[in-house]
Parts: C-alpha cells; sequence; structure tokens
C-alpha cells in the first residue's frame, strides 16, 4: 500500500509518520522549494502533544518549545476572569505545548527525513490535477526549479493536507468559492523578552473589539521568545480581506498600534513596548470555511487545514490536524479496504471537527472575555458582581469537553 501526501506542514509531515511507523509507504509533494521554519507560536494540547509521543518525539519538543503551565483570561486591565493550569500540571498525561510553528515543522521534518527517507520528500512540486481509478490515484504535479515541466505519481490513495487552498478541496467543490472573513484581522508575532510572571504563562486579555494573547513558546538564555497575537475588528465582514490570506505577509505598524494603544494597559508587561520591539511580524485576516459535507471521495480525502480551517481561537488548529492523522491510521488499520477506511474516517472526524469550527465563530473558550467586557466594559470590583464561577466554567469546560481534551487523563 502507498499514499500520496499533499502539503509538507504540520498535517502532511504527522500523517506521513504516522503511516510510517504501520509501515505504510507514502511520499509527500510540497509546493514550496524549501521547508523553511517560518511562523510564529501555536499550542499543542495534551491529546495531540500524546500523538506526536506515540511517534517518539517528546524529547525533541521539549528541547524546541515550552510545557505551558497556566492560562489566564483577563479583561484589557489585566483583571482576572479565568485561571486554570494546563497540559501536566492539570494531570493529563501529556503536556501542553506552546511552540514556534517553524519549530515544530522542523521537528517533524527532520524526523521524516529520517524515516521516510529524504528521496520520498518531495518539494517545489504543485498539485496540478488528479485522477482516480478502482486500483489507485494518480497526480499530476508542475515543478517549480522547471517551469512548464510535470511530473506524475502513482498511489493507492491521496490525502489532501495542501491547506486553507487546497487543490483537492476546490477540485470536490468547485464552486465553493473564497474562504470567508468575518472581519477581523490577526496580527502575530516573536520576540525576545524578559519573562513574566512564571515564564510559562499563556494570557488572553481584551474584549470584543480587541483581544490581545502573549505567551512564551522558547526559552533563550534567561529570557523568552514570547509569541503574541492582536485580534482586532476593521471591518464587517461584507466585503473580501485587504490582503489575501498568508501566513507569512508582513504586518504594518501604523495599522496595529491603534487597536493596542490605549486600550490594553496590563500590570504584568507592557504590550506596546513588545511590539514595537519585534522586528517583523504578520498579518493574517482571521477566516474560515463551512464545514462540508464530505471530506472523502473515493479514494482521495482531506486532511488539516483543507478540511476543517477555523479560527485560531482555542489553542486548536494544529492540534486537530494531528488528531486527524491519528484518526486516519486507525481505521487503515480496522478497514482491509482503503475506501472503507477513508470514509470511517471521514465520519468519525468531520462532524467533530465541525463542532469546533462553528464553536470558534462565536469565540470559543474566548467568549468569557467577551461576556465581562460587555456587562464590565471599565472593568470591575467584584468579578462576582459580573458573572458567577458557574458561568464562566461553563463556558471553558464546556469548549475542552467539545474539543476533546477535557479528560485529566489524555489515554
Amino acid at each position: 500500500m502507498k499514499a500520496l501526501i499533499i502539503g509538507g506542514g504540520i498535517g502532511g509531515l504527522t500523517t506521513a509518520l504516522t503511516l510510517c511507523g504501520e509501515g505504510i509507504d507514502c511520499e509527500v509533494y510540497e509546493q514550496a522549494q524549501v521547508i523553511h521554519e517560518l511562523g510564529v507560536g501555536i499550542n499543542l494540547l495534551p491529546h495531540a502533544t500524546r500523538v506526536l509521543a506515540a511517534l517518539g518525539l517528546l524529547n525533541e519538543l521539549d528541547g524546541r518549545a515550552v510545557r505551558t503551565y497556566e492560562l489566564f483570561y483577563a479583561n484589557r486591565f489585566g483583571q482576572m476572569l479565568w485561571h486554570e493550569l494546563r497540559g501536566c500540571h492539570a494531570g493529563h498525561d501529556f503536556p501542553q505545548f506552546s511552540i514556534h510553528r517553524g519549530r515544530l515543522q522542523g521537528v517533524l521534518y527532520d524526523a521524516a527525513r529520517v524515516r521516510l527517507g529524504e528521496q520520498r520528500i518531495h518539494t517545489g512540486h504543485r498539485l496540478i490535477d488528479f485522477a482516480q481509478d478502482p486500483q489507485g490515484v494518480t497526480a499530476r504535479f508542475s515543478l517549480r526549479a522547471s517551469p512548464g515541466e510535470t511530473v506524475t505519481a502513482r498511489g493507492d490513495f491521496l490525502i489532501a493536507a495542501d491547506g486553507i487552498h487546497s487543490t483537492v478541496r476546490q477540485a470536490f467543490y468547485p464552486a465553493e468559492g473564497p474562504p470567508a472573513w468575518n472581519g477581523v484581522m490577526l496580527w502575530r508575532g516573536a520576540v525576545r523578552c524578559e519573562p513574566f510572571l512564571t515564564g510559562r504563562t499563556m494570557i488572553i486579555a481584551g474584549g470584543m473589539k480587541a483581544k490581545l494573547v502573549l505567551y512564551p513558546i522558547a526559552h533563550e538564555e534567561g529570557d523568552v521568545l514570547l509569541n503574541w497575537a492582536v485580534a482586532a475588528k476593521v471591518s464587517d465582514g461584507s466585503t473580501p480581506p485587504p490582503r489575501r490570506e498568508d501566513w507569512s505577509r508582513p504586518g504594518r505598524l501604523g495599522e496595529l498600534l491603534p487597536h493596542v494603544e490605549g486600550v490594553f494597559r496590563l500590570p504584568m508587561i507592557d504590550p506596546i513596548e513588545v511590539i514595537r520591539s519585534t522586528p517583523e511580524f504578520y498579518e493574517y485576516p482571521m477566516c474560515d470555511r463551512d464545514p462540508l459535507p464530505r471530506w472523502s471521495l473515493g479514494r482521495v480525502t482531506l486532511l488539516g487545514d483543507a478540511a476543517h480551517p477555523m479560527y485560531p481561537v482555542g489553542s486548536n488548529g494544529a492540534s486537530q490536524a494531528i488528531l486527524d492523522a491519528q484518526s486516519l491510521i486507525r481505521k487503515l488499520a480496522e478497514h482491509r479496504d482503503v475506501e472503507a477506511a477513508l470514509a470511517a474516517y471521514d465520519e468519525e472526524r468531520r462532524p467533530a471537527t465541525a463542532r469546533i469550527v462553528h464553536d470558534n465563530r462565536t469565540g470559543g473558550p474566548e467568549r468569557v472575555i467577551d461576556m465581562i467586557e460587555e456587562r464590565a466594559p471599565e472593568g470591575f470590583e467584584r468579578l462576582t458582581d459580573v458573572a458567577s464561577h458557574e458561568e464562566l466554567e461553563a463556558v471553558v469546560k464546556g469548549y475542552s469537553k467539545m474539543a476533546g481534551f477535557d479528560r485529566v487523563k489524555a489515554r
């Protein structure tokens, strides 16, 4: 059996490693000429860390990431709304990791080169089209290094982990159109600075108009590499975003600062200083797509952002792609027939991720911030005068249960 994997990101490389671990041959096709360690911070929740630990990557992750200790939700003045321990500190068997997206991809890429062999990872290959028959799938690629030249590859099945602008998804659903924008712009960066609080603390602060996210993603000689993100409403979402969705598009300081200056006053850290000291940061319109009626058609299926692009709230995007890979390999082991296995994977993962897509549109667990902002826009003397613990708990814990990381023991 052989799989063709389209996309060399987190979802595609994790899938390649899980297949390789079960003795299933696979080849990865990535359209970028070189796989660089690009991007900023992301989080791996315990149920996703468990999958990577089973692949033997826990030590590598520990060497390049931060084991997140705690999470605070706060208003824009830094008043605490909710506090909880995370990962192993909350009783899980596996940690929550905060890590640079590029470094995580680097860990996966290095492992894939060793286990698959470099000859099975093809960069500079852009998928043009594909065709399937009762025996397998044929894919055709253009070569970035040789314009006009194409090559073909043959496999028993094809996994499309090619992102929010997936070529395979477009072939399945040609009338779907572009991603949907909600009018929120997201700016993200990372900068070396002194640690705050425990040095492993995650803070999400703000209100309905703007939110600020801060968490360290690496320890560096007494300092931390601090990931920050600002999400602000800049449009009603009725028009397309000003620039195309691209995780690597540089942001503009003049467009970002008005959403931070005079808005956030946090006692533990100055967000203006953090942002101004960041040499380069990125912008990304907060987009997703409606859940699909099917991911798997015959011997071809979708995975990760190609299947379920979602708003980046709740620390769930990368984790869900990793869970996709785990589900896929389990279904391949349970079913002798490839098409039956892909259909079973579809049936298991599609409804679960659809619930997260819809919940993230309403703010996910960060709804507690909006709730308090709406009721007490200028802050409060006692939180209990604004919202009860049980009311906040229903939002936060309800989300973790829905997303599948509520169990203390993440087995």
